[in-house]
């Protein structure tokens, strides 16, 4: 990491480091709008670094000024390809405001953590300047925010139901979800010359067109004007979207919006392990450019000593993005990746010898996967987990047990943490540990790998509402307490769990949550880690908060919705 301030070794963020470099044209203009950190947590730096990988020239415009005289998206001129936009690693909203609707006075992706660094609907903004100084250049739009709006959603900021994505930012192509393999299709395409409106077979994408795809394999949805007159039909759709989602061939989606068609192309197949590998291995220089040197970037600094081991939920929890971005089929990464990545990060100069987080989505879904695939391959449950495990599930934590361990006993390595969430259901029931390797594995967990306090998310108490999310009973949390307590009794460890909770959800009333605060009293639960439930773009639980009704059953469901429903019941937290 001597080389930190060798700039060559950095994609491009300046005029100046583009003439260092020597480059009299740039391949591909990357916007996006998080400060620029080249770290595999990152997506811009993982998109850009594949691009880079094949011979390609990247420059980065990280969280460019929209509000002058737009300097920032002339300084690199046209790009010989295409521009791609990004708003960053989170939906602008979601990062600009909290579940009240009131503006953040920070954002953590934003140097020294300050505030109005990138525009609300950052994708939308960012692609309509490009489309308004460049209008031949073609611009690809990815990213959480892009991924999450590619079809007809609710906006909980506007309270409306807004049309993909693709119609008001006017992107030529949207790649969603984890869009490495995509993403590299594209650019390859193009260089051969091929036009956005050649792109139409892609995996894992989505364009608007006036045409319809030539297949059987298609999935048709309720019109973006029939879900705005008719809150049941938006429900359908939902419906149908999630199921495909989950499929293991889900076919192609197409939605009506005015005279165009939005057609969503069905994902790649899971990544291979290799495929996975080779992503990690790729020249991050894992800090944040040098360009904000001396300053703090919070994201960053939580994550600098990461190791992320595998991608995929299969929770299926209605008010989560992941499942609907990242797929529910686990991908996973090699031991041998893991622990070189582990040693990169034990030569960095800031490093002494604490790996925060080996981690996941669920942190203990690593190498999880259906016993008979055949079997995986006919299902659309949603949740492998709710209302049970499913039988079908391979749920063994002895590899993930193993590779604690090893990391354990690298020399370098005084403790490494789990700082992502853990599935509890995963190896407990009410009635303790499923089997000894589940045993083995929290023990493993909670003697090596806690910092002093080990975070977990029940979100309620009450049974009604932990269905609705797909979640297990609260008694679940009662067995891993108890069982976590013992353990630090019996090796005299000092440590706390806590859990997460969440107000407002689906089918939550005042009562319920007089009820949760009255329960964690007795169980003297510290509530550190709570929130409103803010409905998100593309998940189960929005599309309830703005219907009122379970899409899978038809049924009516109460939900608060106004300000003061919200406010009595997140201050039950405080009480």
């Amino acid at each position: 990491m001597s080389d930190f301030y060798d700039k060559k070794l950095w994609l491009p963020a300046s005029k100046k480091e583009i003439d260092d470099l020597g480059w009299e044209y740039i391949d591909i203009i990357f916007f996006s709008g998080d400060a620029y950190v080249d770290h595999p947590a990152f997506g811009t730096a993982i998109i850009a670094r594949i691009w880079q990988n094949l011979g390609f020239r990247v420059a980065i415009v990280p969280q460019p000024n929209w509000r002058d005289d737009l300097r920032d998206f002339k300084k690199f001129g046209c790009p010989r390809l295409f521009f791609a936009v990004s708003a960053g690693n989170m939906d602008s909203m979601v990062n600009h405001y909290t579940a009240n609707k009131r503006l953040r006075s920070n954002d953590a992706y934003t140097p020294d953590d300050k505030s109005g660094f990138r525009p609300d609907y950052a994708v939308t903004v960012y692609t309509n300047i490009l489309k308004k100084l460049y209008p031949s250049t073609p611009v690809i739009a990815g990213g959480i925010e892009a991924s999450m709006r590619r079809l007809t959603h609710y906006d909980y900021w506007k309270n409306e139901l807004l049309p993909s994505i693709l119609i008001d930012s006017k992107a030529d192509l949207l790649i969603y979800g984890m869009g490495e393999k995509s993403a590299a299709e594209t650019v390859l395409r193009i260089a051969k010359g091929e036009k956005p409106d050649m792109l139409t077979d892609i995996p894992q994408t989505a364009y608007k067109t006036k045409n319809i795809p030539e297949s059987e394999n298609i999935l048709y949805l309720n019109s973006y004007e029939k879900c705005r007159i008719d809150k049941k039909k938006f429900a359908e759709n939902f419906k149908l979207i999630e199921e495909e989602s989950n499929a293991f061939t889900p076919r192609i989606i197409v939605e009506p919006v005015g005279d165009y068609n939005i057609v969503v192309n069905p994902p790649h197949a899971v990544m291979t392990e290799n495929e996975m590998d080779k992503i990690y291995d790729l020249p991050f220089m894992r800090m944040p450019h040098p360009r904000y040197k001396n300053k703090r970037i919070p994201a960053y600094e939580m994550i600098r000593h990461s190791v992320n081991i595998h991608r995929g939920c299969f929770g299926g929890c209605s008010f989560c993005t992941i499942s609907a971005h990242q797929g529910k089929f686990i991908t996973n990464r090699s031991e041998k990746s893991i622990l070189n990545e582990i040693d990169r990060i034990t030569k960095m100069p800031d490093f002494k010898g604490y790996i925060s987080d080996i981690g996941g989505p669920s942190a203990n879904m690593y190498s999880m996967h259906g016993k008979n695939m055949n079997t995986c391959k006919k299902c659309r449950r949603p949740s492998c987990l709710f209302p049970s495990i499913c039988n079908n599930l391979d749920n063994n934590h002895s590899k993930l047990t193993a590779i604690y361990k090893k990391i354990q006993s690298l020399p370098a390595i005084k403790k490494a943490t789990v700082g992502s969430g853990i599935r509890y259901d995963l190896f407990v029931d009410k009635n303790g540990f499923l089997d000894k390797n589940c045993e083995k594995y929290f023990n493993q967990l909670v003697k090596y790998h806690v910092s002093g306090r080990l975070k977990v998310a029940p979100e309620h108490t009450a049974d009604k509402v932990l269905k609705s999310v797909r979640k297990p009973s609260f008694e679940l949390f009662k067995t891993l307490k108890n069982e976590f307590d013992k353990i630090n009794k019996t090796e005299k460890l000092n440590q706390q769990i806590i859990p997460y909770f969440i107000s407002c959800l689906p089918h939550c009333t005042f009562d319920d949550m007089k009820k949760l605060s009255a329960e964690t009293k007795n169980l003297r639960l510290k509530l550190e880690q709570v929130q409103a439930f803010t409905p998100s773009p593309m998940t189960l639980a929005s599309v309830i908060y703005y219907t009122k009704i379970d899409p899978h059953t038809g049924k009516k469901v109460f939900v608060a919705r106004t300000a003061e429903e919200r406010k009595k019941q997140t201050e039950q937290f405080f009480l």
